[in-house]
């Protein structure tokens, strides 16, 4: 059994390092790479998601999601554990990825926190508290938005919270919802009831990987060529047929909702694919601005030739 003294030990060597930043940067390689490296020095390495949509079965070519025989040996956690009707919360997330960190650590591995989901990482790192919920008035906000509509919706918000609502687009339902249930539980804005930065729970070094914006452009463009050669459109056609379109979250993940418009036959698959390059040009300038206002980030060019070195003498080193 391994003692007070040893646990302390073993918890201070595998100090959590989170990977964060836009996507299609490299997170996922460079955890794998990380991983690699410190098993070389003679640590363990397990990677924790940090994907909202990676969390979803079957949602595997959308989300750029590794397949098992390319995780290189590395064990992977929160993979795979929703079905795509299911609507994942943050708190939820928060419980259960938790768990996985302190048992990574309690091993004497290194816990590699990977994704581009600013607030699910944050929910893993800092101690914070997200407001309740409540069953029925959550029923009764959904059936009015099935009613009415977001739009309607959002002109109730903008009376109730005019700063939520400036925040929110009109056409994003679930988001609107959850402003007005947390506004109705709370007697408070939305925005004053959210998490801030709090106290880490671990040591953590968070490491930001970005690339120049003509570049990322580039990539995203290509990822989302292969991803429609990889047979995107087959796997949202599957999912379909497992209740995709009632998943709240789900079917709003971006290239789901594009092809799901494509095959209603509302739009041919080259108008599918560039709205799904916009889009995601667009998640990644809101992912940057969420993660650049965290000045605990260290950031690294991705393109970088001894990433991997520079990113675990940074780990090493204990300074903040």
């Amino acid at each position: 059994m391994t003692s007070s003294s040893g646990r302390a030990r073993l918890r201070s060597v595998s100090r959590p390092i989170a990977l964060v930043g836009p996507t299609a940067t490299g997170k996922s390689d460079l955890a794998l790479d990380l991983a690699e490296e410190l098993a070389r020095r003679g640590l363990g390495a397990e990677v924790v998601n940090a994907d909202a949509m990676q969390l979803y079965r079957g949602m595997d070519v959308g989300t750029a999601k590794l397949p098992p025989d390319a995780r290189r040996g590395v064990p992977h956690h929160l993979l795979d554990v929703l079905e795509v009707t299911d609507t994942a919360t943050v708190a939820a997330y928060q419980r259960d990825a938790r768990a996985a960190v302190d048992a990574i650590r309690e091993r004497g591995g290194v816990p590699l926190v990977v994704g581009g989901s600013g607030l699910y990482v944050q929910a893993v790192l800092d101690d914070l508290e997200f407001p309740g919920t409540d069953p029925d008035l959550r029923a009764r906000l959904d059936a009015e938005l099935t009613e009415v509509g977001a739009p309607a919706m959002h002109a109730r918000l903008a009376a109730r919270d005019p700063d939520a609502a400036r925040s929110i687009l009109a056409s994003n339902g679930r988001r609107i919802v959850r402003a007005l249930e947390v506004v109705e539980l709370t007697g408070r804005p939305f925005a004053t009831s959210l998490p801030r930065p709090g106290v880490p729970r671990h040591d953590a070094v968070l490491v930001g990987l970005d690339r120049d914006t003509a570049r990322l452009d580039e990539r995203i463009a290509e990822r989302v060529d292969g991803m429609l050669a990889g047979g995107l459109v087959e796997e949202v056609r599957a999912l379909e047929g497992r209740g995709l379109r009632d998943g709240a979250t789900a079917s709003r993940a971006v290239g789901y909702r594009e092809v799901l418009d494509h095959l209603d036959g509302t739009i041919d698959l080259d108008e599918a694919r560039r709205r799904t390059v916009v889009a995601t040009r667009r998640l990644v300038r809101r992912q940057r601005s969420w993660f650049r206002r965290d000045g605990r980030v260290h950031w690294f060019d991705a393109d970088r030739s001894d990433l991997v070195t520079a990113v675990l003498d940074r780990w090493a080193d204990r300074r903040p």
